[in-house]
């Protein structure tokens, strides 16, 4: 594509940023500064180009896939929303950047325990089973009924349960904790907003 001489190079047509202002934002994301800079970097990114950068804190892409799929499992979206609609993969990669960053290595290692079970009993990685297997799969995992030396020191066990935790945590939670998108829990089982403690900005008893 020619491009338009008219025009500075360091200007973006229509959006008013400027390709200078967005490499400044880019390199405040790379160096962590402020919780909130990744997202700032993917919307001004996303009117550059109509591309945005990486979309989680801790997770790979291969593990939010794997992980969605699961959350999908435990809550699975029927006439109502599920784990995706609420966003709860950005509430567990949100927390585990953060407060929960305690649990890291546990998903790190308990998704590629989870992978390498999947590989070996049905050839192929979780996200990529049929609804049915993945439910079989992790029927397995709940119960401990995996291959022991696919998963070391970490409880199968332990690791759904961390996992169950979690994933209801991101759908029934508050949406300020990176989850609950669009109140999808709390219009699901028709409650009103709960007010917050010094900042009641709704009726009591207010549905959303």
């Amino acid at each position: 594509m020619t491009q338009d001489k008219s025009k500075p190079a360091s200007s973006c047509a229509g959006n008013g940023v400027s390709r200078r202002a967005a490499l400044r934002l880019a390199a405040v994301a790379a160096v962590g500064v402020g919780v909130g800079a990744s997202g700032v970097v993917n919307r001004v990114a996303a009117r550059w180009g109509g591309s945005s950068l990486r979309p989680y804190q801790f997770f790979t892409e291969a593990e939010a896939k794997s992980l969605i799929a699961m959350c999908e499992q435990i809550i699975p979206r029927d006439d109502t929303p599920g784990a995706t609609d609420a966003g709860v993969i950005f509430y567990i990669d949100r927390q585990l950047a953060g407060p929960l960053d305690r649990h890291q290595q546990p998903y790190r290692s308990g998704l590629a325990a989870v992978r390498k079970t999947c590989l070996q009993g049905y050839k192929a990685p979780f996200e990529e089973l049929a609804f049915e297997q993945q439910t079989d799969a992790l029927r397995q995992i709940e119960a401990g009924r995996v291959p022991p030396e696919l998963w070391g020191e970490l409880s199968p066990q332990a690791f759904f349960g961390l996992v169950l935790d979690h994933t209801r945590q991101g759908f029934y939670g508050s949406p300020r904790h990176g989850g609950n998108r669009d109140y999808a829990s709390y219009r699901m089982l028709g409650l009103a907003y709960p007010n917050l403690i010094g900042q009641n900005r709704y009726a009591a008893g207010e549905p959303i």
